[in-house]
């Protein structure tokens, strides 16, 4: 069974989708972080689509930084998440309006 390039392409958009809704109706900040691997993870899956099929190796390398810049994201956003959940006790986005400046 052959799979199509529209099928991949369809596939991301659909998990962006998700990573979107997610993002725009949770209040949890680890929902929100995954939604956003979500959405990176859905743009990485386009890249490789393409790459494979126009037989070009320039999106894997684009891929490869995507990953590793997702990483420290993960790494960062967990971090401050820790350091919210010691002062504030909640992982709610909505306990974090006294940040404001």
């Amino acid at each position: 069974m052959h799979v199509e390039l529209a099928h991949y392409l369809l596939l991301s958009a659909v998990l962006f989708g998700i990573g979107v809704a997610g993002f725009l109706t949770r209040k949890n900040m680890i929902v929100l972080l995954m939604s956003v691997e979500l959405m990176l993870n859905a743009v990485n899956l386009s890249f490789i689509a393409l790459a494979r099929h126009a037989a070009d190796q320039e999106a894997q390398v684009i891929v490869f930084f995507v990953l590793c810049v997702a990483a420290a994201e993960v790494a960062v956003g967990l971090a401050i998440l820790i350091s919210v959940w010691r002062k504030r006790g909640s992982m709610n986005v909505d306990t974090l309006s006294g940040l404001r400046g």
